[in-house]
């Protein structure tokens, strides 16, 4: 057994479980540490040498090196049964990520590194989704450097025959619901995720007016992180919004709800991700990664949309990239 998907599957089992972000990301960490290792049985003294590894990842790295099924994992998924193992088979049949930064943004990492790491991890797509301008702590891009963006783009897809690295922004909703991009430029990419980082503790009626507007606006197509909650740390309490209203326009508009998979974030929360599926919704299980290695949050996500019955038809983010692309020009078509 490969310790890297060892302590991949334990972390999805996990994020199954409803377990602490601190110890689901405790695994990942692991598994990016795991893969320096060389093929062959590693004792777990040698395991617990490498940063981010203590003493139970390490037991797991020791157990799978030496081709035993590790007793953390095996009890996982004992507890987890069929149900935990088809949510695995979901999140293997990702194909893409709507939501991932480079450093032309926020990002620590260029272009082509973060589509390298999506590539090597089997998705046939991702899209890059840098910041808007008025984001300005997030290095926001204006309308020109997203032009020269598009044109970074097209290069790096000229040079990669199968993966494909597709266009689009993380785009602000702003106070009146407005997008924070000029419309003709946004006409020009494959994926508009709308995002609210301003004003987050703003009253209910009007916080639900601005995203219910920037939803049902046609060159809108995921709605990222709806809640902007932080659960880790100091924390960030949820914005409140008529989320029952937010979801119904985002289904009777097309526009996905994400599933946001870092660790800090596990936007939206359980009770409103149930509502969104009940409401009909479309969803993108998304990262929202600034680094390479953030890329394998996603099969958290998939974990939550397995555990309340989600299946690949309803996750925009398992679709292939021509289906994908005929939704998002849907308003267009």
């Amino acid at each position: 057994m490969d310790p890297v998907e060892a302590l991949r599957r334990i972390a999805f089992l996990l994020e199954w479980n409803g377990a602490s972000p601190y110890r689901v990301r405790a695994f990942h960490t692991a598994a990016d540490a795991a893969r320096r290792l060389p093929p062959g049985p590693v004792s777990a003294a040698r395991a617990q040498g490498l940063r981010g590894v203590g003493p139970v990842t390490a037991a797991v790295i020791a157990e799978a090196s030496a081709d035993r099924t590790p007793a953390y994992l095996a009890d996982l998924e004992a507890a987890a049964g069929p149900a935990g193992q088809a949510g695995w088979e979901l999140a293997a049949v990702a194909q893409g990520d709507c939501h991932l930064h480079s450093d032309w943004s926020d990002g620590g990492h260029p272009i082509e590194e973060m589509a390298a790491a999506a590539r090597e991890l089997g998705h046939r797509w991702a899209v890059l989704t840098d910041h808007s301008p008025r984001l300005t702590i997030a290095h926001g891009l204006s309308s020109d450097r997203l032009r020269r963006q598009l044109d970074t783009v097209t290069a790096y897809n000229g040079a990669d025959g199968g993966f494909r690295l597709l266009t689009g922004i993380e785009c602000d909703i702003l106070e009146d619901g407005s997008l924070d991009q000029e419309p003709d430029l946004l006409d020009l990419l494959d994926v508009v995720v709308v995002s609210v980082h301003s004003k987050l503790r703003s009253e209910p009626e009007p916080m639900t007016d601005r995203m219910v507007s920037a939803v049902c606006n046609p060159r809108a197509d995921v709605l990222g992180h709806c809640t902007g909650r932080i659960v880790t740390g100091r924390g960030r309490p949820q914005s409140r919004f008529d989320a029952a209203a937010v979801f119904a326009a985002c289904a009777d508009a097309g526009t996905a709800v994400e599933i946001n998979c870092r660790p800090e974030r596990r936007d939206p929360p359980d009770d409103l991700l149930l509502l969104a599926a009940e409401a009909g919704c479309l969803f993108a299980v998304d990262t929202d990664a600034h680094a390479p290695d953030q890329l394998h949050w996603h099969a958290s996500g998939y974990a939550r949309a397995a555990r309340i019955g989600l299946g690949p038809d309803r996750l925009v983010t398992t679709w292939p990239r021509e289906r994908l692309l005929a939704w998002t020009r849907r308003a267009s078509g």
